[in-house]
């Protein structure tokens, strides 16, 4: 028993090829610039559900332009809000770096559960 066959379009638009009589996988001389635009959407962040669609767009006769800038849009909201995360983390983090530094834990005293974390 074989591996079932995947529904056309499911890995970003790559349909299942025909195979030779030899039962080798004859893939189109496209589907290396299908698996780089792939490889280059999933480098910008985008979904396997986000990166079907532009194919579907584009084999429906329209141009996916309008839809990836509207993808990227979002996409960079939200890489811009991580960052704003992360700079507030290092921030704190930092902070928290030189209160060890400053910290001898020979005046820990057992009322203390963690003076470096302790916002007393």
């Amino acid at each position: 028993m074989g591996v079932p066959e995947q529904p056309a379009r499911q890995a970003g638009g790559l349909t299942a090829p025909p195979r030779t009589s030899a039962g080798y996988r004859d893939y189109p001389p496209q589907t290396a610039d299908r698996l780089a635009f792939i490889r280059d959407a999933q480098a910008a962040g985008l979904t396997l559900g986000e990166i079907r669609e532009v194919p579907r767009i584009r084999d429906d006769g329209q141009a996916p332009c309008a839809h990836v800038a509207a993808l990227v849009a979002e996409h960079l909201r939200t890489v811009e809000q991580r960052i704003a995360e992360l700079t507030r983390a290092r921030t704190e983090l930092l902070r928290l770096a030189e209160t060890a530094a400053a910290t001898d834990p020979a005046t820990c005293t057992e009322a203390d559960i963690c003076r470096i974390l302790s916002s007393r």
